[in-house]
């Protein structure tokens, strides 16, 4: 990979017509670890590659924690080199990448790729433009104004739209429902239960690590630092659960924009360390087993990855009633949902799980048996059936 520009892969030669395995590159705006992003990730690494040859592209150069981790795993990787939303020269940089690497798909994620590329796509002559695949991760009312007008006014060069969630689905316009195909994208449930055969050694190292006391509760998030995530919220929660004299340890992973708003609300409301901020990490799954109770402020969600890898280790859930996260958790089965923008019914809802373990470990059972819906290789398998047949249409 090479940081700022276009990689190469010497071992993955530039096509001069079809191959005999289709080209598919995965494009996304930044490569963070967000939820879209981590899907990406795995559903590249879980790819068929007998059958198909994945390139992966994103736009903001320095949002790319993963490009490594899909780079060390053979799958070439490219950065388009922007440097924000209005740094507009990515656009002839993968109009570049399409030309020199004859793409049979070009599959976007997340709406200001999607929108903008698919303008980048019209611009190739139709014998070398690759079928365009776009997948909505989240809800389409909720997308910026100027971003969803321009998605609106472009999607129609798209040959397939897919949907993570019936939520999804039914946030789209009237006339895309019946476009869209809902594929529950999943997970890699193997490595939870290859770290849940060691649980106790990983319990142990991630609450020596955080300091935890043999009698505190270590309560959960991850999530970036976002207005949708609902920290706000979650911090005012946590102050009425604290106040409620519970032995509770709040635990943070993420970073984002409001980073700085987040930890200043933070001192102001007086939480010290009963309220830690990680920053990003990439041993989300160790955080969790190490963890009691997963929780989940959100003002808006698709189908959030984090709830699947929590009940993938068998956490205890707390979440919001949005988007599909109902598809995850069950409330009164393997968790508690309450209304978004809540904060006082959000830290009853703590204090119930809390006060009575017997209640986290008969949630988190239920919750170990919901993972086993959210199958990543059934999910990739799907989505690959899709670039046959828009491959075989086109022939």
């Amino acid at each position: 990979m090479h940081a700022g520009g276009l990689a190469t892969n010497p071992e993955s030669p530039v096509s001069t017509g079809r191959h005999s395995r289709l080209r598919i590159l995965q494009v996304i705006k930044c490569l963070g670890f967000g939820g879209a992003e981590r899907l990406l990730v795995d559903m590249v690494a879980s790819g068929d590659i007998q059958a198909f040859e994945y390139e992966v592209a994103y736009v903001l150069s320095a949002e790319n924690a993963l490009a490594p981790i899909i780079a060390e795993g053979g799958t070439p990787v490219h950065s388009l080199g922007s440097h924000g939303n209005w740094d507009f020269r990515w656009m002839p940089r993968l109009r570049k990448l399409l030309l020199d690497g004859r793409f049979d798909v070009i599959h976007f994620h997340l709406p200001y790729t999607a929108a903008l590329g698919r303008l980048v796509v019209a611009s190739i002559p139709h014998s070398r433009r690759p079928a365009i695949v776009y997948t909505e991760h989240s809800q389409w009312d909720k997308m910026a104004l100027l971003i969803r007008g321009l998605n609106r006014a472009t999607i129609g060069l798209d040959r397939s739209l897919i949907v993570i969630s019936e939520a999804a689905r039914d946030s789209l316009p009237r006339g895309l429902k019946q476009r869209a195909r809902v594929i529950v994208h999943g997970i890699d449930l193997s490595r939870s239960d290859r770290l849940l055969e060691n649980r106790i050694e990983v319990r142990n190292a991630v609450r020596s690590e955080l300091g935890i006391q043999g009698g505190e509760v270590v309560v959960l998030t991850v999530a970036n630092l976002r207005a949708e995530k609902g920290y706000d919220v979650l911090l005012d929660a946590a102050r009425i659960v604290v106040d409620r004299s519970l032995p509770v340890r709040f635990v943070a992973v993420g970073r984002g924009p409001l980073e700085l708003q987040m930890h200043e609300k933070h001192r102001q409301l007086g939480l010290g360390e009963n309220f830690q901020f990680l920053g990003p990490r990439k041993d989300a799954l160790e955080l969790m087993i190490g963890s009691d109770i997963f929780v989940l402020a959100s003002r808006i969600e698709g189908l959030p990855v984090v709830l699947m890898e929590a009940t993938s280790v068998g956490m205890p859930i707390v979440a919001t009633a949005v988007g599909g996260v109902p598809l995850v958790i069950a409330d009164g089965v393997d968790g508690l949902i309450v209304p978004p923008e809540r904060a006082d019914k959000l830290a009853d809802a703590l204090e119930q799980l809390i006060s009575h373990p017997e209640l986290c470990q008969q949630y988190g059972k239920s919750a170990k048996a919901r993972s086993s819906m959210f199958d990543l290789a059934a999910a990739s398998r799907e989505v690959e059936d899709i670039y046959r047949k828009l491959s075989e249409s086109s022939r």
